[in-house]
């Protein structure tokens, strides 16, 4: 490990097995393969696009019923195109979450824009995702829509936290929407409260087209083990910092292994930009990384089913936005 890596918070052992769900190298996803229902089939990709922060990992987690995409308060949160895989009847639906939509200045924030317009164009069907206590009105919405003309593809729109919204203004939205002929239909939804997926979800299982499963039934994301616990980590960084630091932070799994007795050793390295980012994310006496790491090492149990051993390193990369691997190790292009 380098020199200037972090010390790594303590180790703590659970007592909860379950042997039946597998992490060996950290490659697998997660549930085991079964054969696939028999009969006449659907299956598809349903890409989730919007602006940053209208609540499509929340939506994604809700509509596959188990959490597959971190969820914060803070905007450009998803960094990749992650898949959540649910089953409705016997359709299979393959839920793409994107990278919030906006404006971007940054390498990597080119490379998130570009893929979420890549899973809108792959996709069979595609959902825009709006936050509808915010309106319709913001910059990005307006940068969307103007994309979506260009797509030429009709799409269906979701106004989603209607929970937070009196019922003239959403109707009103509803009617803006349908104005702009781009949507063949248009949903009311709460992923928060579960209100109006139901009927989502018949209409998109509907929708796809006939063929066999892509995915085993009971398979719930082909993110890999290794990801998913990178990305726990990040999540529990962007509920502690704050500002602009999340942003400039990145995690990767160097090692998943698991053990003889079933546990999992995970080590992880913490990429900051700077050495004072360092410092705040390690904390006065270490208590930062320790709080991290415990919140981290607590889900992950949870999800793996297993007890988790994580050892967090913080290490100084002051140009790891440009570096090519970390935009692999993402799934993104490496984009100019």
């Amino acid at each position: 490990m380098a020199n200037n890596s972090g010390p790594s918070t303590p180790d703590t052992q659970d007592e909860a097995s379950c042997p039946d769900k597998p992490a060996g190298s950290g490659e697998e996803s997660r549930l085991p393969a079964k054969a696939h229902a028999p009969g006449r089939t659907r299956a598809g990709f349903v890409a989730l696009i919007g602006a940053p922060n209208a609540g499509k990992s929340t939506l994604l987690n809700a509509l596959v019923g188990e959490k597959v995409a971190i969820v914060t308060p803070k905007v450009q949160t998803t960094r990749m195109r992650l898949r959540g895989i649910a089953m409705h009847g016997n359709a299979q639906l393959i839920f793409v979450d994107t990278p919030g939509i906006f404006q971007p200045r940054k390498r990597l924030d080119r490379a998130m824009v570009r893929a979420a317009w890549a899973g809108a164009e792959e996709a069979d069907e595609i959902v825009l995702v709006i936050d509808a206590a915010r309106g319709l009105e913001d910059e990005e919405i307006r940068l969307i829509l103007s994309g979506l003309e260009e797509l030429g593809r009709p799409i269906i729109a979701a106004l989603n936290k209607i929970d937070l919204v009196k019922k003239p203004i959403l109707l009103e939205q509803a009617r803006q929407l349908d104005d702009t002929g781009l949507f063949k239909r248009i949903f009311m939804i709460s992923a928060a409260t579960g209100d109006g997926l139901l009927d989502l979800k018949e209409y998109l299982a509907e929708a796809l087209p006939e063929g066999p499963f892509l995915y085993p039934p009971d398979q719930i994301t082909d993110v890999t083990n290794r990801v998913m616990a990178a990305e726990i980590t990040r999540e529990k960084i962007y509920l502690r910092l704050h500002q602009e630091l999340p942003y400039e932070i990145t995690v990767e799994t160097e090692n998943f292994e698991e053990q003889p007795n079933g546990h999992i050793v995970i080590h992880q390295v913490i990429h900051v930009a700077r050495e004072s980012q360092k410092k705040i994310v390690i904390g006065r006496g270490g208590r930062m990384l320790k709080a991290i790491g415990q919140a981290a090492r607590e889900e992950m149990r949870e999800i793996f089913g297993r007890p988790v051993h994580l050892f967090l390193f913080v290490k100084v990369s002051p140009r790891w936005q440009e570096d090519r691997r970390h935009y692999l190790m993402m799934g993104l292009d490496y984009v100019s």
